[in-house]
């Protein structure tokens, strides 16, 4: 694992409202039952709640407990849905999207949707009563980039993974879900970047180096768990396409990994502090990024990773 420690060296902030949170999203669970199995519904209670409470540590409750829900709901889908699923039938994966499309633009679902659209209703109208038109749309908009990266995912896996870097790169932030994080980050803390801001170049250069570092670690934290479910074979994702691409041995596309993400955490390092020290909107925005950077590298070390 690449070593953050300058950019990152924790410990991190977490909200009192940890396990509170985590609690929440178990009895959300038993009205809105997305994952069947007990164990593993507790480790992702476990896992999202304790990492929202480390993304947002200022947030109210209401705010994590949201944040927790949306995160949760499109992890709980991409488990039931995506990946390897998604691969052995596209057409089935795209008709859950078309859905749940549906629900985030406000409609009710052709023969009146699932469990998953249930469940986003609830979660949308909870944000409808806390977040501007705007803020809400830009959530929803993330949601939706999501939902299409996992179509993106499952057609690359169903044609046995073959993608340029450039492309993985591009859109492995949706996959990972870190862009619907960040655009959580507004409405549920309470700021309002400008436009013009939120265009500016430090601010995207911090968004794209956290969206990077997130990705990527992701995928050299989960290698272990992926290949052994893939029963051996190399699982889809950075340090699999640099191998190819370059052909390196997986040690040293993993080396190779290593290095981009500490580059990409000091590139996000150098912006916190820039922003930061701008005042206003923009250093929220920086002091949200930070969390959402350090919640992504606290949760790899999570059980949920562990190999086999």
């Amino acid at each position: 694992m690449p070593d953050l420690s300058a950019s990152f060296p924790g410990p991190f902030p977490v909200s009192p409202h940890a396990a509170d949170t985590a609690g929440q999203l178990e009895r959300w669970l038993a009205a809105y039952p997305l994952v069947a199995s007990e164990r593993a519904r507790a480790a992702l209670c476990d896992i999202t709640g304790h990492g929202v409470a480390r993304t947002f540590p200022a947030a109210d409750p209401a705010g994590l407990e949201l944040c927790a829900d949306l995160l949760l709901w499109l992890t709980a889908f991409d488990d039931a849905y995506g990946e390897q699923t998604g691969a052995a039938d596209p057409g089935a994966l795209v008709a859950r999207v078309a859905g749940a499309v549906h629900v985030l633009n406000g409609r009710r679902p052709p023969g009146g949707g699932d469990v998953f659209c249930a469940a986003l209703a609830d979660a949308l109208a909870r944000l409808g009563e806390r977040a501007a038109p705007e803020r809400f749309l830009r959530v929803a908009a993330a949601v939706r980039d999501s939902l299409y990266g996992l179509v993106w995912e499952a057609h690359a896996l169903a044609a046995g993974g073959r993608v340029g870097v450039p492309e993985y790169r591009a859109m492995r932030p949706h996959t990972v879900f870190v862009a619907t994080v960040t655009a959580l980050a507004e409405p549920v803390l309470g700021y309002e970047l400008a436009p013009a801001a939120r265009a500016s170049s430090p601010v995207r250069e911090l968004e794209s180096a956290v969206a990077d570092l997130a990705g990527w670690i992701n995928d050299l934290a989960s290698y272990d768990r992926e290949r052994a479910r893939a029963g051996g074979a190399e699982p889809f994702g950075l340090p699999t396409l640099l191998a190819a691409a370059e052909g390196y041995g997986i040690d040293k596309a993993f080396a190779a990994v290593c290095a981009l993400c500490e580059e990409e955490a000091g590139k996000a390092r150098a912006r916190i502090v820039e922003l930061t020290a701008a005042g206003g909107p923009v250093a929220a925005h920086a002091r949200a990024l930070e969390g959402v950077a350090a919640s992504y590298v606290w949760h790899i070390g999570h059980r949920r990773y562990d190999g086999g």
